[in-house]
This record gives C-alpha cells, sequence and structure tokens, in this order.
C-alpha cells in the first residue's frame, strides 16, 4: 500500500457490522489497491445518486478522480467503504478543512498521540467536510448510518470535533441520515443547497440512536435465522445415519412450514428425491450444490467435514443464503491448526453478509406454529411455551431439554432454543436483542461459559431484564477461563466481578443447571411476588417444617405452616389455597402434597384407590389447585412441592404452575423471582448521580495531563482499541500528586510526614499536632497493627520516640520500614474503597472493611461506574459484614450517608477521567460522625478506548 511511514494502514478501523436487514458488511479504509473496485462500485450506482454526491451529471469517474478517492493520508483526509463479498457497497471520506474553508490537504499533517487523543497544532483546524455514496442496491439497508459512526470515531481520533455536510434539497435520504444520527447540528440554507453542521461529541441522544440501531439491526439478524422461508442441509448423506441426514429428519419430523433442501456434492447431476423409512414424507428434492438449487436459501446448516465448509460456505455466499448454522467439528475445540479454521470461517462468512451459529453447534429450534423450525441434533420440537433457552454447550443443551420436558415444561414449553457451540459468531448477546421485543418469549434462560464482552453483555441483560427475567447460570467460575472452542475474545474476569455485574443488571444468576430450570418453569408460569412472604400449606407437617426452614434460609418471611393433615381432600386444598391468596398477609403460597392414604378413595373417586390409577391422584389435586387459583383472584405465584404424586406436574402444566421434587428447591426458586421482584421495582426508579459543587472536573483533567506529560515530549501512545487487550501499564502517583488530584473531588486524604528518624518523629508530630499514629508504609507490615507495623494513640514526644525506637529495634531499618506520622482521626469502623478499570468490565467500584473481611473472606461488593445514589446506599449495605456498619451488638451507628458521598466522589473521578486506571483508599475510617481517609493510591495511564461507546461492531478476528 503506497503510505507514508507516519500514516500507516490504520488496521484498528476495520470492522464488521449488522445492518438494519440482519445482513452484515465490512467497513475498512479505502487503499490504492481499491482504484477497480471503486471504479466498478461506482459504475452501479445511478445516475440519480450521482447527481445527489456531485450536484452535477457525473457519469464516469476520471483518472485523476480514481486517484484522489484512493489514496488517503489517514489524518486530514479519510475514506472508508462498505463491502459485501469483497465489493464496495458504499462509501464515505472527509476532507480537513481549513478555518478559511478550504481543504487541509497540502499541509504537513500531526502524527502524535498523547494521552490517547490525537494532538495537533493550535493552527490546525478541528472541521471536515463529509460526504457519501450508496449503491442504489443496498440504500435503506442502514449502510450510510454505520458509515457514519465509524468515520466519526475516525475523525475524533484524528482530532477533528464537527463535520460540514452540504446536501441537495432533494436528497431527502441523506439529510435524514445526518439529522437522525443525534448529534448537536446546525442547519443553513444557501445557494441552494442545504448545510449541515454538527459535533461529532457523542450525547446522550446519538448513544440512544446508535444503541437502538444496533440492538434492531441484531435482533433482525437473529430473526432471520429463527425463521427461515427455506433450509438446506449441507452434508446429507442417502443412507440413514450421519449428522446432516439427522437434522435432514428432524426438520421434516418437527413440520418446518417451509421448503427443505438436501445438498450432496455426491449426488447425482439433475437433482433427484430423497427418501428412506427414517424421512418422514414423500421425500426431499436433493442437489449437489447449492446453486443447483434454483431458489431462495434462507438457512443453510453445514454438517461437511471442516476441510470442505470453506467451498460450501462460498457456495452459499454467492447464491444468497442468509445464515448458516455449522456443526461440523474440527474447529477450536481441536487445537490450534482449528482456532485458525474457525476464525477464517468467519471472516469468510462475514464477507458475504453471513451470520454463524457455530460452528460445532447442536442447532436451534422455533417452536411458533407459523415456523416449526427444528434445525439441530434434538429428536423432538419441544411443545410451543414461553421460555427463550441459549446455551453455549451442546451437552447442556440436551440436558435442558430433556429435563424440561420431564419436570412437565412439556406444558410450559419453549419459544426458542439455541446451542451455539463454539459461538464464533452469533452469542448470547445477540439473542438477547432478539429477546427483548419478541411477544413469545417471557423468559430467557442462559448458560454461559464464556462472556466475550461483559459490558456490553450487562447493558442488554439489563434492558432486557427491565421486561423480562434472565435467568444465567455461569460455567467456568472458578478457572476464569472459557472453553478451548470459544474464539470470540475473552478476558478473565473475577467471579465475584461477575456476580456483581450481573446482580446490578437485575440478572438471577443461579448457581446449577437445575436452579437454572427451577427458576425458569416458576417465572415462566406465575406472576412476580410482591414481597417475601410465605404462605406454606399442606399435608404434611414434616415438609411444612422443611419448607420454612428453607424460607428463613433464603432471608424470606415465612408464615406459621398450616397442616392440612393427612387426611386432607383436594376440596381441603382448594379452600385452603384460595384463602391463602386472598389474605393480604402473604405474597406468595408454597403447596406441600404426600401420596393420599386412607380407606376412602377420597382424592379422585371409588376408581382411583387402587396404584395403577395413582395418576387420577395428581390430576384430582391438580384441579384442585387450578380452581384454587381461579378463585383466589389475587396475582401470587403458586408453587407445589410433591412427593411421587404421578400425573400431578403434567396435569399441572397447562396453567404454568410449576412442581418441585425437594421443599428446598422451590423456596430457592421463589426467592429468585422474589429478589427479581424487588429489583423490577427499584429499577423504575434508579436513582441519580449527584452533582457536587465543590468539584473541580476542568482542574483534575490539567492536573492529569500534566502527570502523563501531555503537550511534552514524553512517551505517548494511541488509545487501546476494543478487546485489544488489557488496560494500559499504569503508573502510581507520588502520595502529595495523588492526595491534590482526589482533592480537586471533595476527598480529603489526612496528611502524613516522613519520620526516617526520631527527631525527625516529634517534629512532625508537633506540626500536625498530639495524639498521632506511628506506622511504617513497607508493602509487607502496612495496615498491619497486629505485626507491630502501627502504633497509634502516641500523645507525647517520649512516647513517639519510644515507638520509633521499638519499630527499628523489632521490625527493621528505618529505611527499610520507611515510617510516617500521622493525626490521629476519631475511632470507627475501618473500611476500603477501591476503584479500577477491568480490561473486560469497564471501571468498577469496590467496598468492603479493611483487613481480614475483605482480604481473607472476600466480603467485597462491587458496582460499574458511573455509581447512583441508590448504587452507593446498596454497595455498602451488600456485604456480609454490613451490620458492623449499623450498630451490631449495640455499637454505636456510623457515619453512613458519608460512606455513600465519599463512593460517590470516587465513582465520579474515574468516570470523568478514564486515564485514572484505579484508586485505592485504606484504610477509611468511618466515625458516627464523619469519616477520615487514612492511606490512598491513584495509578493513571493513557487513555482508554471506551468499553461500549466506539462505533457499532462485530467482534473482531
Amino acid at each position: 500500500m503506497q503510505t507514508t511511514p507516519e500514516h500507516a494502514y490504520p488496521a484498528h478501523w476495520e470492522a464488521d457490522v449488522v445492518l438494519r436487514d440482519g445482513g452484515t458488511a465490512q467497513i475498512r479504509p479505502i487503499t490504492p489497491d481499491d482504484a477497480q473496485r471503486l471504479v466498478r462500485f461506482y459504475e452501479q450506482v445511478s445516475d440519480e445518486s450521482k447527481y445527489y454526491r456531485f450536484f452535477a451529471p457525473y457519469p464516469r469517474l476520471s483518472d485523476r478522480d480514481v486517484h484522489r478517492f484512493t489514496h488517503h493520508d489517514y489524518v486530514d483526509r479519510v475514506g472508508l467503504a462498505a463491502t459485501v463479498g469483497g465489493d464496495f457497497i458504499a462509501t464515505v471520506r472527509y476532507d480537513r478543512i481549513d478555518a478559511d474553508g478550504r481543504p487541509a490537504t497540502s499541509r504537513p499533517s500531526p502524527t502524535a498521540t498523547v494521552n490517547g487523543r490525537f494532538a495537533t497544532s493550535p493552527d490546525i483546524a478541528d472541521e471536515a467536510e463529509v460526504a457519501f455514496l450508496v449503491q442504489d442496491a443496498h440504500q435503506g439497508r442502514g449502510v450510510a448510518s454505520a458509515l457514519l459512526e465509524h468515520i466519526a470515531a475516525v475523525a475524533r481520533e484524528r482530532g477533528i470535533r464537527r463535520f460540514a455536510a452540504e446536501v441537495l434539497p432533494a436528497n431527502n435520504k441523506m439529510i435524514k441520515v445526518f439529522t437522525d444520527a443525534g448529534y448537536t447540528q446546525q442547519r443553513s440554507f444557501e445557494d441552494g443547497v442545504v448545510r449541515l453542521e454538527f459535533d461529532l461529541e457523542p450525547t446522550d441522544r446519538s448513544l440512544a440512536v446508535q444503541r437502538g440501531r444496533e440492538q434492531r439491526a441484531e435482533a433482525r439478524s437473529v430473526q432471520r435465522l429463527l425463521a427461515p422461508r427455506s433450509v438446506a442441509v449441507i452434508g446429507t448423506s442417502r443412507r440413514p445415519g450421519g449428522v446432516g441426514r439427522t437434522v435432514l429428519r428432524n426438520l421434516l419430523a418437527g413440520g418446518f412450514t417451509g421448503r427443505v433442501h438436501a445438498v450432496n456434492h455426491a449426488f447425482p447431476e439433475g437433482g433427484a428425491v430423497l427418501g428412506a423409512p427414517d424421512l418422514p414424507g414423500p421425500g426431499v428434492q436433493a442437489h449437489r450444490f447449492v446453486h443447483d438449487i434454483g431458489e431462495q436459501v434462507d438457512l443453510a446448516v453445514v454438517a461437511v467435514p471442516a476441510e470442505h465448509v470453506p467451498a460450501v460456505v462460498a457456495d452459499c455466499g454467492e447464491h444468497g443464503v442468509q445464515g448458516l448454522v455449522v456443526v461440523s467439528s474440527g474447529y477450536a475445540e481441536s487445537g490450534p491448526a482449528g482456532r485458525e479454521r474457525q476464525r477464517e470461517l468467519v471472516r469468510q462468512a462475514r464477507s458475504y453478509g453471513m451470520r454463524i451459529i457455530g460452528p460445532n453447534a447442536f442447532g436451534l429450534l422455533n417452536t411458533a406454529e407459523a415456523v416449526r423450525l427444528n434445525a439441530s441434533l434434538s429428536p423432538e420440537l419441544p411443545r410451543a411455551g414461553r421460555l427463550g433457552l441459549f446455551t453455549q454447550s451442546g451437552a447442556i443443551g440436551i440436558a435442558l431439554l430433556s429435563g424440561l420436558y420431564r419436570r412437565g415444561a412439556g406444558q410450559i414449553g419453549l419459544s426458542t432454543f439455541v446451542s451455539a457451540g463454539n459461538r464464533a459468531d452469533v452469542s448470547g448477546n445477540d439473542f438477547l436483542q432478539y429477546w427483548h421485543d419478541d411477544p413469545d418469549t417471557d423468559v430467557v434462560l442462559m448458560y454461559l461459559e464464556s462472556i466475550g464482552n461483559p459490558r456490553k453483555f450487562t447493558r442488554l441483560a439489563r434492558r432486557t431484564a427491565a421486561v423480562k427475567p434472565v435467568v444465567v447460570v455461569k460455567g467456568a467460575r472458578h478457572t476464569g477461563s472459557a472453553p478451548t472452542g470459544h474464539t470470540v475474545p475473552t478476558t478473565r474476569i473475577p467471579d465475584a466481578t461477575v456476580s456483581a455485574l450481573l446482580r446490578q443488571a437485575g440478572v438471577i444468576r443461579v448457581g446449577t443447571v437445575t436452579e437454572l430450570a427451577d427458576a425458569g418453569l416458576l417465572l415462566a408460569g406465575q406472576p412476580l411476588p410482591a414481597g417475601p412472604r410465605v404462605a406454606i400449606l399442606g399435608n404434611s407437617e414434616s415438609l411444612g417444617l422443611l419448607t420454612y426452614d428453607a424460607c428463613l434460609t433464603e432471608r424470606l418471611r415465612p408464615l406459621r405452616p398450616r397442616d392440612l393433615t393427612t387426611a386432607a381432600t383436594p376440596d381441603d386444598y382448594r379452600k385452603a389455597v384460595a384463602a391463602a391468596l386472598a389474605d393480604d398477609i402473604c405474597d406468595a403460597v408454597v403447596v406441600n402434597a404426600i401420596p393420599w392414604v386412607g380407606e376412602d378413595a377420597a382424592w379422585a373417586g371409588e376408581d382411583a384407590a387402587t396404584e395403577a390409577d395413582r395418576p387420577a391422584e395428581g390430576r384430582a389435586l391438580a384441579a384442585a389447585l387450578r380452581q384454587a387459583v381461579a378463585d383466589g383472584g389475587a396475582a401470587k405465584p403458586v408453587a407445589v412441592v410433591h412427593l411421587e404424586i404421578e400425573g400431578l406436574a403434567e396435569a399441572l402444566g397447562a396453567p404454568g404452575i410449576p412442581t418441585y421434587p425437594a421443599a428446598e428447591r422451590a423456596v430457592r426458586a421463589l426467592a429468585e423471582a422474589v429478589r427479581y421482584a424487588q429489583w423490577r421495582r427499584q429499577a423504575a426508579e434508579p436513582g441519580r448521580v449527584p452533582e457536587y459543587e465543590d468539584i473541580e472536573e476542568a482542574a483534575a483533567g490539567a492536573d492529569i495531563d500534566a502527570l502523563l506529560g501531555v503537550g511534552g515530549d514524553g512517551d505517548t501512545r494511541a488509545p487501546s482499541e476494543p478487546g485489544s487487550g488489557p488496560v494500559p501499564r499504569s503508573s502510581p502517583l507520588a502520595p502529595d500528586d495523588a492526595a491534590r488530584l482526589l482533592a480537586r473531588y471533595g476527598i480529603a486524604v489526612r496528611p502524613t510526614l516522613p519520620a526516617p528518624d526520631p527527631d525527625a518523629a516529634a517534629a512532625a508530630a508537633a506540626r500536625l499536632g498530639y495524639p498521632v499514629a506511628l506506622k511504617t508504609t513497607a508493602p509487607h507490615l502496612r495496615h498491619r497493627a497486629d505485626l507491630g507495623g502501627v502504633r497509634l494513640d502516641l500523645t507525647t514526644e517520649t512516647a513517639l520516640r519510644r515507638a520509633h525506637q521499638e519499630f527499628t529495634d523489632h521490625l527493621g531499618k528505618a529505611d527499610e520500614l520507611r515510617p510516617v506520622v500521622q493525626a490521629m482521626a476519631p475511632r470507627g469502623v475501618d473500611t476500603v474503597v477501591r476503584a479500577a478499570i477491568d480490561p473486560a468490565a469497564g471501571a468498577v467500584l469496590s467496598f468492603g472493611l479493611a483487613g481480614a473481611p475483605s482480604e481473607l473472606l472476600g466480603d467485597t461488593a462491587h458496582r460499574l461506574v458511573p455509581v447512583t445514589d441508590r448504587d452507593a446506599a446498596e454497595l455498602i449495605r451488600s456485604i456480609g459484614t454490613a451490620p458492623l456498619l449499623f450498630g451490631w451488638r449495640g455499637s454505636q451507628p456510623v457515619d453512613t450517608a458519608a460512606l455513600e458521598e465519599l463512593l460517590l466522589r470516587v465513582s465520579r473521578l474515574v468516570d470523568d477521567h478514564p486515564e485514572v486506571v484505579r484508586v485505592e483508599l485504606e484504610p477509611v475510617v468511618v466515625a458516627p460522625q464523619g469519616l477520615t481517609v487514612l492511606g490512598a493510591s491513584v495509578s493513571l495511564a493513557p487513555r482508554p478506548a471506551p468499553a461500549d461507546l466506539g462505533p457499532r461492531r462485530l467482534p473482531a478476528y
């Protein structure tokens, strides 16, 4: 490529994006090698579109035009292209303009980045003119909107803060692209042209627009996979057996409403009808290649050996297939060679605008009556229902499908199911986008082993959880690593942080696959509880006591169990349940039942007393419970715990009353529903991020720039790209610099003075005032009063000198201990406040008690930044040792309001200044009145790229 060394090809601008219709395109910088592509592209653009672009008839590009549009310095002049199948479908270009309005292309361009921002000299303008051209066949797909996001991000990186565009008044489509983007803009009209000018700084509206487009596009891409009009199974043998043949049989047996085709290059020329006893129906049209089918194929299930997949993908891509389910193995799960094969698969499929489920996938299901898609290895299409299920494991998917069916979910049922295998492209994030608006899905269940983009997942999960429950079980909790097949870039993230992020997002996190099914069944069929009060009733006193204990364990508020005795009839159950539902003192009901024992056939009539008629007992009880729910008239959840009552689960399935074989499982599911319902109520009022008048944001920014050497000759670096690796290496600040920066945000750190010898210690104490503390700053003794590293309440010079002498006598030399003197703080509870940039999750605020509770026991709570006042209040109350802050065993409560304010100020600091990659305040002594920060450390690093604020893009390979 003919580029100067200063401005080498910016590979990090390359991106795959999902367009409005669910297809994909690749966005990349235009290079001199694209001359012929540009000419071919321009030839396919209509005369009208050319006129709108150049304001005059412009039938062809001259050689000079081609050279100008393909040669860029990637600073003052940048061009991007959107491509499908390697061909251009749209272009965008900006040219920086000087203050006098002329292109700024003849002078030298800036080449340095400092603190993650592109450095420009004062005489260089920060405005550029931008123009688009979209091939007519691809207009309306949202290509221009996606290009605008990316060219705006490029411009900001290059120091451009404002775009200008001149558009003919009749070009309504392009005017709408600019006006709908959400940027702050101005419009003027002169000389028959509309001039639009807009700032490129993201706004709340532009971010909302971008995320709304992302949601609709990604949801549409999933919808195209789940509701195809035609499916081709590639790799189908002529004889029974094999993966392809199995998928074909399952498609036919499930009653797929579209057209089905069998493809195998070994089939005879001219097509044939493939039929056999294992294939339902009259047979399936068989073809050698997709291009032989002669009609549109929406979805292809690929079941050929991995070495033959590239040829299949090319055949599909060249003939308009929209998506692939790759069940073939031999990819990243098989080792480094397979991992590279998997990367190439994704690159190839995306180049054609296709999305992939898999490889090594179990498949996907859609039970909607209008579709009835079973493009999977599951032998049966589940009953239609309200659960959406996503798994990253085929084995777990099989277990969940069969387990739900046995539990009575055959009546509650599934809406859609996907087992994504190696999750090379389509992920749980995509399905969250789809399920958010899916009217057929009421509850989302997910089995995850890794989270490729935790910050985006948290954002999407929170959005979905606000309207329907999201239940997650996370595998690989302790290893922190993803399965070998997952090529999507993942970052190790502590499990405690994962839990905190999910909790903050309203996700119901459970520990096992069994609990996943338990929670899903209750949430799919029952209303959310209004509170934690639980009524318990049944015909077993012992089972009632077990349920009562389980409620206390889960921090619910159980009422005294009501024993109906073993002689209770179904009608007794009906009356008791209806009364509990109508009673205002309870929010949920747990019904316990053991098989009826007696001489009369009270449960189900005279003919149901024998062992062979046991299922009739379950049907009788189920009818009574259904009637009770109807009679109760209150929207309260009901769960049933039963021991060996046959037919009960199936009979209760239709209204969605869940059954459980153990009280602990029913109560745990109910407790999750209670906590989720509480989160939903609070989510309606999420709190606010307070404004503090004493915060000096601009001054803090100037301090940070000075400390990082912005504007100087020091070493600088460009911002890291999303997913490119860890946070840039940080540098801790000197104590005085850290204290000064914190003070800009109203966080006062109690001064410390060095005490290398007794005389210096005495002088420091005289300056600070008695009483004082003497402590070492040596890392192995810091904050360790139990090891003698801290001496408190030294009220006289004599006591101070004696303590200093004991330091050096027992702990080591003074130059190793680095002792300091600090004025004593009011007594209180020692806590620790930390904020750090997690490479995957972004800025995380943490809180715990200082010492053993947080360091040894891991009793630390976390929240994503920015933190609201509600988040801060919940943060200090969510640790296990929180009672120590609120007057445990008669102690005086401490000033939690001051502690919440401190948390909010730290959150503001790291949110306002991404260069602050770590803050640690330890100890923070919280007294009955006020608090004191005794120790503080701050680390800075060049500004990282925004974790979830950049333009839309699929994970890169």
